[in-house]
């Protein structure tokens, strides 16, 4: 996972740059990150338990659809290859310096 300020920022360094024709920016977060570190985060900020559930495989795509996607079935098997390992991102990437903790702390503070 990477905030959408590290986004935001190695973006605006690409675009400012020189280059040579397309680039490919492989961009991660400055630390791997789990749902349970994400439930374990809001736990903390929220003072109270939190929990993630995986949910089931057969539930993915109706779940998609409802979130608006018109054809599920990619993003489903381009999940079903992260988890299962088959899919995975190649060369060295770049890490982004937003940490979990200051995301969460954001986004509940927004929440009110």
């Amino acid at each position: 996972m990477v905030a959408t300020e590290d986004v935001g920022r190695t973006a605006a360094e690409m675009l400012l740059s020189p280059g040579d024709g397309p680039r490919v920016v492989e961009l991660a977060g400055p630390a791997p990150v789990s749902p349970a570190d994400i439930a374990a985060g809001l736990s903390a900020l929220l003072g109270r338990p939190v929990r993630a559930q995986p949910v089931p495989r057969a539930e993915w795509e109706a779940r998609f659809r409802q979130q608006g996607a018109q054809h599920p079935g990619p993003r489903a098997r381009m999940l079903d290859g992260f988890n299962e390992g088959w899919l995975r991102f190649e060369g060295v990437a770049r890490h982004g310096t937003v940490s979990l903790t200051t995301v969460l702390g954001e986004l509940v503070n927004r929440a009110g």
